[in-house]
């Protein structure tokens, strides 16, 4: 295969004061960015949660919806044309690998892209192909999807992206939820193809450190949604330090503050607050994860669950929360949790469960039933029969504590990834159960927010709340994980000790 034939003539991106700001939303997400991206630079694109960098991804990909979605002033050009009618010439990756999956083989999910330009059929398959190779997918075109790994369904996505020959790639934080490995197995194959196709490129990113070397430019977005910094990765980096802290950029080698952390003289209880016992778990009848383990959240500690995706970590936090029924197995609540409700979560009513046992679920959007932020916090509160003067007052406390206080107002759907993270988070805190299961609390969030959802949980658990974490996060892990269960990749759970340090 020629290094050419899955190229396109990479484009040139120009914003001029251009705005977006959604539907029934005062403030404007991006507000009068002014920049050009020649063809073929590469660009990182940074800055707090909630700052518009999704927004301004989505817009150049042509997929921002029309004026009933949102309101945009300004230009915002591809190749000259406006970014909405050069649809095709760009390539998007999300950063949720489900939710990019649509069809059940690979081959065919590659090709998705191709049909809906009107490639022809003949053409269509060759860069299936060329496309699988360039991403290091050596795998059969019917191999099924539900088979893959989080890391090969990015690389997935990536190669349906790149077979469509975007001379636009446009990453939006294709990391995210990946284990370590898949994270490096992305980066590698985006370093791969861009060198291959020559596309211009941007990716949004949190966490710096794992693009800074394959990019040449960085540009920063401000939390009014203005480009705070513009420039060469080591010169924004470095002049503009103080500044990115302050806007919660993740700025390769400044340590995180001490945020309380393991305390190695701590010892969790021995007593536990729920207990799984020789579980199977899976999704649906018949189809097993994982089989034989056996595994304990103690009472009052945090527990961090990690383990390589694809080991059935969230499965098994949401059997455990009473979401899904064991296939085998049982799971038992301690005596002071159940009270005389019966030892069996699974068996409990959703209403029994607020005050017991939160899950706050991987995808924030997944739980969201009100149309306001300030409405969503209260419908747990509200199903509890609380007076309204405690509803008011609960929902003020979370609002301010988890910084979402001026989108109080806001339809749920509107937010940011990192701020619908931080409302699915509060959604639950509000009910105050006596176990709360976080799955990835910090995807999406800036350095700024970060500290601060840390440091709440640091203080729910310090006040005797139960916490147990499926997290990729190592600094997370290193500051609540008072007690850490493992799942291998094939092995059954290992659970940890206590360990020492803090960040």
């Amino acid at each position: 295969m020629s290094e050419s034939s899955l190229a396109q003539r990479p484009v040139r991106v120009e914003a001029r004061g251009w705005g977006w700001r959604h539907a029934g939303r005062i403030r404007w997400a991006i507000d009068g960015i002014d920049f050009v991206i020649e063809p073929g630079e590469r660009v990182l694109l940074l800055g707090p949660s909630g700052s518009g960098k999704s927004s301004l991804l989505h817009a150049l990909a042509g997929v921002h919806g029309g004026d009933d979605e949102g309101e945009q002033r300004g230009r915002l050009l591809i190749d000259g044309a406006a970014a909405g009618a050069a649809r095709g010439r760009a390539g998007l990756v999300l950063q949720d690998p489900d939710s990019q999956v649509i069809l059940a083989r690979v081959g065919d999910d590659v090709a998705f892209g191709c049909e809906n330009l009107g490639v022809p059929r003949d053409e269509i398959w060759r860069r299936v192909g060329e496309a699988l190779d360039a991403v290091g997918l050596e795998l059969p075109f019917a191999h099924p999807t539900s088979a893959l790994s989080g890391g090969q369904k990015q690389r997935l996505a990536l190669a349906g992206a790149i077979a469509m020959r975007p001379g636009l790639l446009l990453l939006d934080e294709p990391t995210a939820n990946l284990d370590p490995s898949g994270v490096s197995e992305v980066r590698d194959a985006v370093a791969r193809v861009l060198d291959r196709i020559g596309a211009t490129f941007v990716v949004v990113e949190h966490r710096v450190d794992v693009w800074l070397d394959l990019v040449d430019r960085v540009v920063v977005l401000g939390a009014d949604g203005r480009v705070l910094a513009d420039g060469p990765p080591a010169e924004v980096l470095e002049r503009h330090r103080d500044a990115l802290l302050a806007a919660g950029v993740w700025v390769p080698g400044v340590p995180l503050p001490i945020v309380g952390g393991v305390d190695p003289a701590r010892r969790c209880p021995t007593e536990s607050i729920l207990v799984g016992e020789q579980l199977a778990i899976g999704r649906r009848r018949g189809a097993v994860v994982r089989a034989g383990l056996d595994v304990s959240l103690p009472d009052g500690c945090s527990t961090v669950l990690t383990g390589p995706n694809g080991a059935g970590k969230s499965t098994l936090a949401l059997t455990l929360g009473g979401l899904l029924a064991p296939l085998s197995g049982r799971v038992a609540a301690s005596d002071s949790l159940a009270s005389s409700l019966g030892s069996a979560p699974i068996r409990w009513r959703s209403r029994e469960l607020l005050t017991r046992i939160g899950t706050v679920f991987q995808e924030p959007e997944h739980q969201f039933v009100a149309s306001t932020v300030r409405g969503e916090i209260a419908v747990a509160p509200r199903a509890l029969g609380l007076p309204a003067a405690e509803i008011e007052t609960r929902t003020d406390d979370v609002l301010t504590r988890l910084r979402l206080d001026r989108l109080a107002g806001a339809n749920p759907f509107t937010l940011s990834g990192g701020e619908q993270r931080r409302l699915s988070v509060a959604s639950v805190l509000v009910a105050r159960p006596r176990v709360v299961i976080l799955d990835e609390p910090t995807f999406g969030q800036d350095r700024v927010t970060w500290l601060e959802l840390v440091r709440l949980l640091r203080d729910l658990v310090d006040d005797g709340v139960t916490l147990l974490s499926v997290t990729h996060d190592a600094a997370f892990r290193e500051v609540l994980g008072d007690h850490r269960l493992e799942l291998a990749g094939s092995a059954e759970t290992v659970a940890s000790r206590p360990s020492g340090g803090a960040v």
